[in-house]
Formats: structure tokens, sequence, C-alpha cells
């Protein structure tokens, strides 16, 4: 069977999905070195004209994904989908929290640079809170499992 299409498919979904997820992460973490609320809310707001690139990649990779399996009749049980599927699991649930919580900051960032463009304390934390970057960071992690899984196809 041919799998051209399938297979261009799911590498275009898959570059849509990473790019769109690392210039959103490099976003963030410029953010946090920025002292102004204005630049770090700009910088932030750049992170969301990303979200349908992200979630069309994803789609995108999934489907075609699923096409590829057919095509080339594979096992859905087989370990390294099922450590696929765990991951992508991980991305919708994990992805949702650390989603809200960023919103969250980029428009608190956005309130303090139309009051005075003064950084606050709780802006601050806000950008630089532990659970929210282990969260980003894990989504980082689950992705490049992913796309290692999605090469090397371990049994």
């Amino acid at each position: 069977m041919d799998t051209r299409w399938p297979l261009f498919l799911h590498l275009l979904g898959a570059f849509l999905f990473v790019g769109g997820s690392i210039t959103a992460a490099v976003l963030r973490l410029a953010a946090i070195r920025r002292e102004r609320p204005s630049e770090q809310a700009l910088l932030l707001r750049l992170v969301r004209p990303l979200v349908p690139v992200v979630a069309g990649g994803f789609l995108l990779t999934v489907g075609a994904g699923f096409w590829l399996v057919h095509r080339l009749d594979l096992d859905l049980g087989a370990t390294w989908l099922s450590a696929t599927f765990a991951l992508v699991g991980w991305l919708l649930v994990v992805g949702a929290v650390a989603g809200r919580a960023d919103r969250r900051t980029r428009e608190l960032a956005e309130r303090c640079a139309a009051a005075a463009d003064r950084q606050t304390d709780e802006l601050r934390r806000r950008l630089r809170d532990p659970v929210a970057l282990a969260l980003n960071a894990s989504l980082l992690v689950a992705t490049l499992a992913i796309v290692a899984l999605m090469v090397w196809k371990p049994s």
C-alpha cells in the first residue's frame, strides 16, 4: 500500500506541533528574562497565535498517524504505540492545565503594563513559578520522547 501521503501529513503535523511548541517555550523563557511587564506581555501574547499551529499540528499528526498505522497494518497495542498514547494523554491534560496558568500570567502582565509598567511580586512569582515551569518542561520532554518513539520504534 502507498504510504507517501499519510507519512507526509504525519511529518508535516509533527513539524508544526514540535516547532510551535518549542517556539512557545522560547517565548515564555524570554518573557521571564525581561523586567518590564509591557515586554513580558508582548512576548506572552506572541504565544497566542502559536496555539492553533500547535493544535493543528497535533491533530494532523494524530490523524495521519492512525492512517499510517492502518496502511502499514501495525498493531495498535505495540509497546512503542502504547507509550506514545500515554504521552499524548499527558500532553492533552498537562497542556490544558499549563495553558490556563500561562494565560493568567499573560493577563496579569498586561494589567501591570497598563497600570504603570512596573514589575510586581505577583507577576515575578507567576513567571518563575516552579510548578508552571516544571509542567511546561514536562510537555517538551514528552514531545521529544514521542518523536524518539516515532523514529526508533522500540519493541
